[in-house]
């Protein structure tokens, strides 16, 4: 059996690496991609640190969470929440997208909601068809498979928001050039009325779907300072304020307002900030975009470095399979664990423990190596579906929907 020696695999990374560099376009946008990477990883990082499992008496595993017993924690999720940021790079790269397009706003749109939807369908597909063989064949607890789709599905909202967002490029646009940094104001202000009405004084007469109304301006905030800011519209001075005046309102809406401090929801609480977003999310989105737009030239320059720039890459290609998979990767464990293995720190048990919390650190690379060879399959997903014909492309809608309406019924 030939070994590869630590030498060698270096030795190929370095020139992996330079591979990369050298194929990289000098008008490329390093920083950009950078901010992106990150929030990237941010996502499969805090779904995988702050969600556990525990195991019924059946077999059965169930969410849980180690914020219901470490409140403390909460600022963890200050810094993994970086959705803000995905949606600021969205909206700079949508700008510069449209403005080089040639056909029409309509093709410009569908190829993007196309690149969307596959790693999408894929995932869905894919899960319809193994929720039957899991539960008859391998005798995987129907409770296991409720927890299991309602993860998988969980970061799949993202998608449909963001291709909201996305098809309102061309007003966001017409709005960045008109008001600049500005207008994403109104947004802001949505937001702060409909939680003014939820939580204020006269929550007890609202309707409970009032908070859906902070779905579209709650995301769609962010993409548009990135909008403003691929318009030339948003300098170092407006970023200053963004900074300064998000940390600002976010610290008033936790010390003042009662905001819960986790930026995710934790089973028990009352009030959850994501969903939908709340002003906190907006508050605390602001600061990062502010910080980003600040930090974007020296981050650029460090992502000059081969070693640094080649995972961006990676990252970049990969980004519908890191978003569609991770939870997929972390089930891949915790499901043969909670059927064979029983209780297993930091997998499968109660995260109510220091012990809990540091076993789950030395799972993290388990969870990544899982999804790294999951997605050396699922990555095709991301590619156009040239060879697919019209019939398996029908079985696959077919099997996506019937996998939605099992996992959304869940909800």
């Amino acid at each position: 059996m030939k070994t590869t020696s630590p030498m060698k695999t270096l030795h190929s990374m370095r020139r992996t690496a330079a591979t990369i560099e050298a194929r990289t376009p000098a008008h490329r946008d390093r920083a950009i991609d950078g901010l992106r990477a990150l929030a990237l990883l941010a996502v499969p990082t805090g779904h995988w640190l702050l969600g556990g499992f525990t195991r019924s008496a059946d077999g059965a595993i169930h969410n849980a969470s180690p914020l219901s017993a470490f409140g403390g924690l909460a600022p963890v999720s200050w810094i993994l929440q970086m959705l803000g940021i995905f949606f600021l790079v969205g909206g700079y790269a949508s700008v510069l997208s449209f403005r080089r397009h040639q056909g029409s706003t309509r093709a410009w749109l569908g190829g993007r909601i196309a690149r969307l939807g596959r790693p999408v369908l894929g995932v869905t597909a894919v899960w319809a068809a193994l929720l039957p063989l899991l539960h008859y064949g391998l005798g995987v607890p129907s409770d296991t498979l409720r927890t299991a789709s309602t993860l998988v599905v969980q970061p799949l909202w993202f998608v449909g928001v963001y291709v909201v967002v996305t098809a309102l490029t061309p007003y966001c646009v017409r709005a960045a050039r008109r008001l600049g940094v500005w207008a994403a104001a109104p947004l802001l202000g949505s937001v702060a009325v409909v939680d003014v009405l939820r939580y204020g004084p006269y929550a007890d007469a609202m309707p409970s779907w009032l908070s859906v109304l902070n779905i579209l301006p709650g995301w769609l905030f962010a993409y548009q300072l990135g909008v403003s800011w691929g318009e030339g519209r948003v300098g170092r001075r407006h970023a200053w304020g963004l900074l300064l005046g998000g940390a600002a309102l976010f610290a008033a809406l936790l010390v003042w307002f009662g905001y819960p401090a986790s930026m995710v929801g934790v089973p028990g609480e009352a009030r959850t900030n994501s969903h939908p977003p709340s002003l906190l999310v907006l508050a605390l989105a602001a600061a990062q975009s502010g910080a980003a737009i600040l930090l974007r030239e020296r981050f650029g320059r460090l992502l000059k470095r081969p070693a640094l720039w080649a995972p961006v890459v990676v990252i970049n290609l990969s980004a519908m399979t890191i978003l569609c998979w991770h939870q997929t990767a972390m089930l891949a464990a915790a499901i043969p664990a909670a059927s064979y293995a029983g209780e297993l720190t930091g997998l499968v048990g109660a995260p109510d423990s220091v012990t809990w919390i540091l076993a789950r650190l030395a799972w993290m690379p388990v969870f990544a190596g899982l999804l790294v060879l999951i997605g050396r399959y699922a990555r095709g997903f991301e590619s156009p579906w040239t060879r697919t014909g019209t019939v398996r492309r029908a079985v696959a809608g077919v099997l996506a929907a019937g996998f939605a309406v099992f996992a959304l019924g869940l909800a």
